[in-house]
């Protein structure tokens, strides 16, 4: 089967600067993944034509279930941390898991973050600029695959240091009785080999996913616990949409592995 993790931008492509559902849909389907993560994800947001990109993306790949978690209310200039309780016609913003198989259960994490602005140093600023940053949130669930349970979580870290490091550890002890093996997917905002340094688990793909257009480094990850043998070479996909590409990576698991954690 294969897994896959795209940060998606909304489904804005930077060419023309446009959301177009069909190009989204198109970019989904290409990736022909069974288990995709999606973060920077619209629903019933005006700049995205007031579709729910979930739903788009789950007709596209064909997955049987899907599950939408909403990290921040409202419209992009006058965003507020999501509660769990806006109704399906309020305008969000958040993060998606997506399956081709059943799903035995779901669960969902926030995630710890500073409560009031903090000073970031971006590339090619010498001074700290103060930033509030949006809720961040994990979904994760119990996939019945055809070669047994898969534990698997998607997320979207912070982009502020040492914040990302704290939100990855308590993601990582927040699915502990998931069933192994288990995968964390998603945009960890943490290059090279730092998540896998700070979870404990292995980078099933090495390949660089950030910008778009001769990428310099590797934002977007698919980790790893437990037995899982890659079957395809994981790589980066320029799908001609968002600033990130995505990732993927064909596996097969070892049917006597999966295993409760208790």
């Amino acid at each position: 089967m294969r897994i896959a993790t795209f940060n998606i931008l909304h489904g804005r492509s930077l060419e023309d600067d446009q959301v177009d559902v069909d190009r989204f849909a198109a970019a989904v389907r290409s990736l022909d993944a069974d288990i995709l993560a999606m973060q920077e994800v619209d629903r019933d947001q005006p700049r995205s034509h007031g579709a729910d990109l979930t739903g788009v993306a789950a007709e596209a790949m064909g997955a049987v279930e899907h599950r939408f978690v909403a990290t921040m209310h409202g419209l992009p200039d006058l965003w507020t941390a999501a509660t769990g309780d806006e109704q399906p016609e309020a305008s969000v913003y958040g993060i998606a898991l997506l399956s081709r198989f059943p799903v035995e259960h779901w669960k969902v994490l926030s995630l710890p973050g500073p409560q009031q602005r903090v000073p970031v140093t971006f590339p090619g600023r010498q001074r700290p600029v103060l930033v509030k940053d949006e809720q961040r949130t994990a979904v994760a669930a119990v996939v019945d695959t055809p070669e047994g349970p898969l534990g698997v979580a998607a997320t979207h870290l912070t982009f502020i240091p040492e914040w990302n490091v704290a939100q990855l550890r308590h993601l990582v002890r927040g699915t502990r009785e998931l069933p192994r093996p288990f995968v964390l997917m998603g945009d960890l905002n943490l290059a090279g080999g730092e998540p896998s340094r700070h979870s404990g688990l292995r980078p099933l793909v090495s390949a660089t996913t950030f910008p778009l257009t001769d990428p310099t480094e590797q934002l977007d990850h698919i980790l790893v616990d437990g037995d899982v043998r890659v079957t395809e070479a994981g790589r980066s996909h320029n799908l001609g949409m968002s600033d990130h590409r995505a990732l993927s990576v064909g596996v097969t698991l070892d049917p006597t592995s999966a295993v409760v954690v208790a």
